[in-house]
């Protein structure tokens, strides 16, 4: 199934409010998913005959700057036996408050890899993930404090008596 017709399925499946837009600009295509809905797509990109995206290679963070205070979620899948791959990408505004971090559905449910890849976003952007059964830092320490993948991340001088360069 090409981009266009992954497209059609997920319309014809979830309505046009699934889809908030798409990038063709670059060398794969995206297909920029409703946030609240990505569980659902992805189970079905999953679980259709048609598509059968049994691979999920990676999910990554991703701050979108401090002028627009925006995050997102970009996921790569992949379908080993039609030998195909999509991107999706969801987004949302967010305070840039440490209170208050950018929240999202977690796809655990349906790709058991979600599990490492959303810690590892949320351990890098600080980006939360809703219904993940375990979301807790898992490269960095757990006194670690703030998000080093974002944009206005300052390194601390120090951690623990140890001067950070």
């Amino acid at each position: 199934m090409n981009f266009e017709e992954v497209k059609l399925l997920l319309v014809e499946k979830f309505g046009a409010n699934v889809i908030t837009g798409e990038e063709t600009s670059g060398l794969q295509h995206a297909l920029l998913i409703e946030p609240d809905m990505i569980g659902q797509v992805c189970l079905e990109l999953r679980n259709n005959t048609n598509t059968y995206f049994d691979f999920l290679s990676s999910i990554t963070g991703v701050d979108y700057g401090t002028e627009i205070n925006r995050f997102g979620v970009v996921y790569h899948l992949a379908s080993i036996p039609f030998q195909t791959q999509l991107t999706l990408k969801i987004s949302k505004e967010n305070n840039r408050c440490l209170n208050e971090l950018p929240s999202f559905p977690s796809i655990t449910a349906v790709y058991g890899t979600a599990n490492w890849h959303e810690r590892e976003a949320y351990d890098l952007t600080g980006i939360f993930f809703e219904g993940h059964p375990d979301l807790r830092r898992i490269l960095l320490p757990d006194d670690w404090e703030g998000y080093p993948l974002r944009k206005d991340y300052k390194n601390a001088e120090y951690y623990k008596g140890i001067k950070i360069d």
